[in-house]
């Protein structure tokens, strides 16, 4: 294991807990058909996979046009409601607090686009701090291919190897793995249910924010470390 010298964090599930918001706009659309609200423990697994996840898992079936329809609805509902009931996971800021007594760069690569994640990372206060934020719609591509976290290891200007990926959806490990980055398994987050066997193979595992500097901490007084 190489001494991690930056950090890549998925946004949604991992350090922030923004279900309470996307549920809201998800009841939003469900009200305007005429159908009853869901709690957010009903469907928050789905929240890590954003609109389409949360309208794939809780609403009827239904056929292209009219799912489309419904993703806009939730995006623009979402938009202007982005930050009413989410908040950092609690140990967050503690953490990221830790990192920057390490002299540690972090990053956030997030495949909720670029209109949605610059506001709210404005409102949780995380947008002076995070050394880069790379989006679904920065590139062509997004998470599960490597390409966005190998872009944000190339801004920080870190070896891919001496970075730490850290995410709760399956997408997070295999994108970070592709790009051959070092990856932590988010077990408090939403996908987490999935994050077990093979796919987490050589991950870390994280049940809560304080271990992160744990791993970190390793790496750093040569326990684990190349």
């Amino acid at each position: 294991m190489k001494r991690i010298r930056a950090l890549l964090f998925d946004l949604d599930g991992t350090l922030l807990d923004s279900a309470p918001d996307l549920v809201a706009s998800l009841n939003w659309v469900r009200r305007s058909e005429g159908l009853p609200e869901v709690g957010v423990e009903e469907v928050k697994r789905h929240a890590s996979r954003g609109a389409i996840g949360l309208l794939e898992g809780a609403m009827p079936r239904s056929d292209p046009g009219t799912f489309e329809a419904w993703r806009h609805r939730f995006i623009d509902h979402y938009a202007q409601n982005s930050y009413r009931l989410s908040s950092l996971f609690e140990g967050v800021p503690s953490m990221l607090a830790a990192l920057a007594d390490f002299g540690l760069p972090w990053g956030v690569v997030t495949n909720k686009i670029e209109s949605l994640t610059f506001p709210i990372l404005e409102a949780a206060g995380l947008a002076g701090s995070a050394a880069c934020v790379v989006c679904g719609d920065t590139l062509s591509r997004k998470k599960p291919d490597p390409a966005p976290v190998s872009l944000a290891c190339e801004i920080l200007g870190i070896d891919p190897r001496e970075t730490l990926m850290v995410g709760d959806d399956v997408r997070d490990i295999q994108a970070g793995r592709a790009a051959r980055t070092q990856t932590a398994a988010v077990l408090y987050g939403y996908g987490s249910v999935d994050l077990q066997g093979a796919v987490v193979e050589d991950s870390f595992p994280v049940h809560r924010p304080s271990d992160v500097i744990d791993i970190v901490a390793r790496t750093h007084d040569g326990r684990d470390a190349d």
